[in-house]
């Protein structure tokens, strides 16, 4: 190898196109994927998680013989917490999925890549994007005392 040309990065790798290199792209570009859909999973937990904690705190108290709480505002906020979690989980997650979808199709993988511009689409963005949609709504209605 030799010097790099002025303003340009040396490689750090070759890249060969090769089928079990291209095979090794798409193994990791599911692999992308499966870690995005355990986020959602985490993310869609803690939603839930938080908002059946509100839900059954608020009506523990209308149950006979159930205690007064000695902080009945505890469970809101550990629900909206949880929920935040959730929707941050969510955001945080597909930003690193972007950019990994995006490194994978950049110009050192163009060789192995093999798929067109239509194989690049995938449905996990609008899921992601719908579970931030229902995590805001059930952080404010909680956060509201909407429900």
């Amino acid at each position: 190898m030799g010097k790099p040309e002025a303003g340009r990065q040396p490689e750090r790798f070759a890249v060969r196109p090769t089928a079990d290199s291209h095979l090794a792209w798409v193994r990791t570009r599911l692999a992308a994927e499966r870690t995005l859909m355990a986020y959602m999973r985490t993310a869609v937990s803690l939603i839930g998680f938080g908002f059946a904690i509100v839900q059954f705190f608020e009506r523990l108290h209308e149950m006979p013989g159930a205690a007064p709480a000695l902080y009945p505002d505890a469970a809101r906020y550990l629900g909206l917490a949880l929920i935040f979690c959730g929707v941050m989980a969510m955001v945080i997650s597909a930003w690193e999925f972007r950019w990994t979808i995006r490194y994978l199709w950049g110009e050192n993988f163009a060789a192995i890549a093999g798929m067109t511009a239509e194989g690049r689409q995938t449905p996990l963005y609008a899921v992601a994007a719908a579970i931030v949609c229902i995590g805001t709504f059930a952080f404010f209605a909680v956060l509201l005392r909407l429900v």
